[in-house]
């Protein structure tokens, strides 16, 4: 029986052992996958300590940086990003792979967004980084990072001149009058309140990917959804990054479709409801 975690501190609400256990079901394996509280520190010698019956992990914040070191093979997105969420213990070999900027491109293209021209992005961090990696991929040609802090988003125009696409910075002041983006995507904490709320034109007229889900809606997804505007849940981007991963533990790569895939998303998707 092969195992598998998700690691993180805190990591109760972790709703990927309900994802992953039910997609192993369907696809009738017999893993056990849970969930660990695993802080920054013990992340080195917990890699080190698995045995063969290991197969894979899944991080959450911070573990997605601070694992890249510790690993022998990194796939390209999770080197752009600077973050890996999916780690597999193939042999003596521990791979490294980026399945968040995937789970942003697919539950977009379930709501009909396949292509993107400007783009404003809440927030600074890593998910932040896989949001911008998935607007570059759906053809982005502009981003504007809206941040508290100065500065915060030096590290994004880097990533956006590598990308081939412009990122300038504005304070989260200017949500109040932004407009013309087709798509906006907030990485900031559920609960969080910016102290602002986005402009009418700009929640009419741009779909809205909350990455958090909890609680939901979101103090940002609130008046999106009040205005009538398109709002994409949180738990989509989750849902299929998770599928990403489970092709990953199943296939050792995050672009080799499952068996019977359909049936696979349909029951991890039932699994959150």
């Amino acid at each position: 029986m092969h195992r598998l975690a998700v690691l993180g501190s805190p990591i109760e609400h972790s709703k990927s052992p309900t994802l992953h256990r039910a997609a192993y079901a369907q696809l009738g394996l017999d893993w056990q996958y849970t969930a660990i509280d695993l802080d920054r520190p013990r992340l080195p010698a917990f890699l080190d300590t698995r045995d063969e019956s290991w197969r894979g992990l899944s991080l959450t914040m911070p573990l997605k940086q601070d694992v890249l070191p510790l690993l022998d093979d990194v796939d390209q997105v999770a080197v752009q990003a600077g973050a890996a969420n999916t780690v597999l213990f193939d042999g003596p070999t521990l791979r490294g792979f980026n399945t968040d900027v995937g789970g942003i491109v697919r539950t977009l293209g379930e709501h009909g967004l396949d292509s993107v021209h400007r783009g404003l992005l809440i927030g600074g961090g890593a998910t932040a980084a896989s949001a911008l990696i998935a607007m570059a991929q759906l053809g982005a040609a502009h981003v504007r990072v809206l941040v508290r802090r100065p500065g915060a988003a030096s590290p994004l125009q880097a990533l956006g001149t590598s990308l081939g696409l412009a990122v300038d910075e504005a304070p989260i002041a200017d949500l109040a009058t932004a407009d013309g983006a087709d798509l906006v995507v907030s990485t900031v904490p559920g609960g969080t309140d910016l102290g602002v709320a986005a402009s009418d034109a700009l929640a009419r007229h741009a779909v809205l990917l909350d990455a958090a889900y909890d609680p939901w809606p979101s103090r940002l997804a609130a008046p999106w959804l009040a205005t009538g505007g398109t709002v994409v849940h949180g738990l989509g981007m989750l849902l299929h990054q998770a599928l990403l991963q489970v092709r990953v533990f199943v296939n050792g790569d995050q672009h080799s479709p499952l068996d019977d895939e359909d049936a696979v998303l349909a029951v991890m998707r039932e699994s959150l409801s």
